[in-house]
């Protein structure tokens, strides 16, 4: 569809993606895996050109990105210009204060590419102090290990906030020195389950520091949002829900101001989809992990309501392949969003 047709329509498509550590050529991102080839990196390219042209999204939250060299060249390759990428943490311009040129480093960023007039940009990179949370044997936990992005986009002469967000994964968080060594036995299966609470406990605070920062954007505003991302836990679970609070709206009403809702579920065609959907693929079986959530204002049935999800659709039969031949190991999620004539 073109441009101009989802102009006159006043609609747009917007996706979310991990990457898996896409990264320019010839640059070690982490060091106990080889720097891709030029070969490798246009391929990887290629691949997730690929993938990506076929959701035709206006807004693209993606997750594992080292470079904004490397996002750059996939957003020309779908058709998106150079200013429409915001990768703050990943940047290869000399003049950032964050990378100094370098790409990211140490752990990979996020980063959006949308189509739309960018009118605000921040990156959540402090854990809200009333969600810092003592991890065993690390201590106070106040900082993101990958700070979530924050874009207010206008779309079509409405303002929209997009946050996108890769919590910290269910792997287990190994005690290690300065030079990376382990500290602890991985093999004891009860210091295992220890390194998998520090990893939960991490994913929790920063899910209820991105839960504050919603808070303060919604409360008593009529100005919509959109959280996406890797969240690495399915939909229904603590730590997503402590994000999202939906299942608070059935007992009070009034919470759906600063609550948010499963695009998925309130999708006014294709419900249906929803229970053959996957975005990853863990130890075998098939899971949500990646997000799309929305505010009040998507709810059809809402009196605040600016518009509504029309479908949500899920691209994954790439995680069907054989493992070395997926360009990423993670589905892509795209909403098709109707605002109000």
């Amino acid at each position: 569809m073109s441009n101009d047709n989802h102009s006159s329509q006043k609609q747009f498509y917007i996706a979310t993606a991990n990457l898996l550590n896409f990264a320019n050529p010839n640059r070690i991102y982490y060091e106990n895996a080889p720097a891709y080839s030029t070969n490798e990196y246009e391929h990887k390219l290629r691949g997730i050109t690929d993938l990506l042209s076929k959701a035709h999204a206006d807004i693209i939250a993606v997750q594992e990105v080292w470079d904004s060299d490397a996002l750059e060249a996939l957003a020309m390759s779908l058709g998106f210009e150079h200013n429409h990428v915001v990768a703050p943490l990943a940047s290869n311009h000399s003049t950032s204060l964050y990378t100094q040129g370098k790409g990211a480093q140490g752990t990979p960023a996020v980063g959006i590419i949308s189509r739309f007039e960018q009118l605000e940009c921040s990156l959540l990179e402090e854990i809200a102090p009333k969600a810092v949370i003592d991890i065993p044997d690390v201590g106070l936990y106040k900082r993101f290990n990958r700070p979530p992005l924050l874009l207010r986009v206008n779309a079509y002469g409405q303002p929209i906030t997009i946050v996108t967000a890769h919590l910290k994964s269910k792997r287990a968080s190994f005690l290690r020195d300065k030079s990376g060594n382990l500290l602890e036995d991985i093999d004891d299966p009860n210091i295992r389950v220890r390194a998998k609470l520090r990893s939960l406990c991490m994913r929790a605070a920063e899910a209820a520091s991105i839960r504050m920062s919603i808070i303060e954007r919604l409360h008593h505003t009529r100005e919509p949002l959109i959280l996406l991302g890797d969240m690495n836990d399915v939909t229904g679970s603590v730590t997503t829900q402590l994000m999202a609070e939906t299942g608070e709206v059935s007992y009070d009403k009034s919470m759906r101001d600063v609550a948010l809702f499963d695009a998925a579920r309130i999708q006014s065609r294709y419900d249906w989809m929803r229970e053959v959907a996957y975005t990853h693929i863990y130890q075998g079986m098939p899971e949500v992990i990646d997000q799309l959530f929305v505010s009040e204002e998507f709810l059809p049935d809402s009196k605040f309501s600016l518009g509504q999800v029309e479908r949500v659709d899920y691209f994954n039969d790439h995680l069907k392949w054989d493992y070395a031949d997926r360009v990423i190991d993670h589905g892509i999620i795209r909403a098709k969003i109707k605002l109000n004539s």
